[in-house]
């Protein structure tokens, strides 16, 4: 292994840009970033990744290579060595849709972000950091390129009528809750890692992640934590409960809808973690935590548990994917239920974005806040929340739109690019989100 100190540098969205010229410059696949909180650290980014379609059950393997003598764990200037590792995403298992149903690859090496503002070259291999890739580090010169992203609203109906059928299937005792879903759709014109900068910078999400190939692209701007593992032990942080940043977030305590969406997915995380944890190992260790997102405030809690060293990420992710917040309870009923309720597939949204490093272990998103951008230029940002016998449909379509509100409000870049197809007859700004 080595690492090097860069030093101070620009922003990640501005390393971000600097390294995706220097990609095109020299012919080699775009970068990838992790941006917000991973592995303790403020972001981690791929210079190059050559992120092809895969099977899913292949997604966040590690190749039997000398990299696995590698110590875990490994300790660095502040944080936590990471090195490299498989970097991409799994979509949601229950219907395809454009993109392909995972993607990603592999990085001998990484540039991290500590919580200093210090940058750090990591590699898993002793090779030394490219002259050129510094360089974009300390001096990320490139001026950001416009894009331009014009939305449509989904169907209000469409959800209404999901939303009601939940309720009806609670009501027969089917389900006790489930996650019901819509989508946005539009067209881009840009790039998706100029959107992605951007949105990242703007909204300062704790679990952003771009990955991109010849398939298409992912920039997911989420707040949530999938999965995280580090050794023998496990946490999974899921989110239930929302309310717009102008609200009270006291309000989100006092809600018995969403204590009891968000206790009742709590149940469900520990029943999955403990499919595959040592027995009498699982345990909450944050219940009911009101924390700022973009545009909303959420309750969030904490599952942790630990697992045998017999347990592969593949057995991990067999156990409790796809995360159980965007499925219901219980969920196995509930997934085949949603396929029913909901007009489109997911995609990638509700499926899971990260990275597995041989050295630092395990970090895995929850695709939410997730816009999906396909060969031909059509986007997809999916969004949805937790149905309980107490929803109301009308509320349930404002939190849709609250949580979506600070992606689709983002239309374009300061420099803006002339109008996609789709929107040359069209007024400047064709999507409106009450908030």
């Amino acid at each position: 292994m080595r690492i090097e100190r860069i030093g101070p540098g620009g922003s990640a969205s501005e390393v971000l840009r600097a390294l995706a010229r220097r990609a095109r410059g020299r012919h080699l696949p775009p970068p990838a970033a992790l941006t917000g909180t991973w592995f303790g650290a403020a972001a981690v980014l791929a210079p190059s990744v050559a992120a092809a379609s895969c099977s899913p059950t292949a997604a966040f393997t590690i190749p039997p290579t000398p990299h696995e003598t590698v110590p875990r764990e490994t300790t660095a200037p502040e944080g936590l060595l990471i090195g490299g590792g498989w970097i991409g995403y799994v979509a949601y298992p229950d219907g395809a849709d454009a993109l392909p149903a995972a993607a990603g690859g592999w990085t001998d090496h990484v540039l991290r972000l500590d919580t200093s503002g210090c940058w750090w070259f990591e590699s898993l291999r002793d090779e030394p950091c490219p002259d050129d890739v510094a360089l974009a580090v300390r001096r990320p010169d490139t001026a950001p390129e416009p894009w331009r992203i014009d939305w449509t609203v989904p169907d209000r109906d469409a959800h209404r009528r999901g939303v009601d059928d939940c309720r009806a299937a609670i009501t027969r005792g089917d389900v006790y809750q489930a996650c019901v879903c819509t989508r946005f759709r539009g067209t881009v014109t840009g790039s998706p890692l100029d959107f992605f900068a951007d949105a990242a910078a703007r909204t300062h999400p704790t679990r952003a992640a771009f990955v991109a190939g010849p398939w298409g692209a992912v920039a997911s701007l989420s707040p949530e934590v999938f999965l995280s593992r580090r050794g023998d032990t496990v946490t999974s942080s899921p989110i239930k409960g929302t309310l717009p940043l102008d609200a009270d977030p006291a309000l989100l305590r006092a809600s018995v809808k969403d204590v009891a969406e968000n206790v009742m997915i709590v149940d469900l995380v520990r029943n999955d973690l403990g499919r595959v944890a040592t027995p009498g190992s699982v345990r909450v260790t944050d219940l009911l935590r009101v924390a700022p997102a973009p545009g909303v405030w959420h309750l969030v809690s904490t599952v942790a548990a630990t697992l045998p060293d017999t347990v592969t990420t593949t057995d991990l992710l067999d156990a409790a994917f796809p995360p159980a917040s965007v499925t219901g309870c219980p969920k196995h009923s509930a997934r085949h239920l949603i396929a029913q309720w909901e007009p489109q597939p997911r995609g990638l949204f509700c499926g899971t974005v990260g990275l597995h490093s041989p050295v630092a272990g395990l970090e895995l998103n929850v695709a939410i806040r997730t816009v999906e951008f396909d060969t031909a230029g059509g986007v997809a940002l999916g969004v949805g929340g937790g149905i309980t016998i107490d929803s109301d449909p009308d509320a349930e379509w404002q939190e849709c739109l609250d949580k979506a509100h600070s992606l689709v409000t983002l239309t374009a870049s300061s420099t803006r690019p002339g109008p996609t197809p789709a929107s040359r007859n069209a007024p400047a700004d064709p999507v409106s989100v009450p908030t």
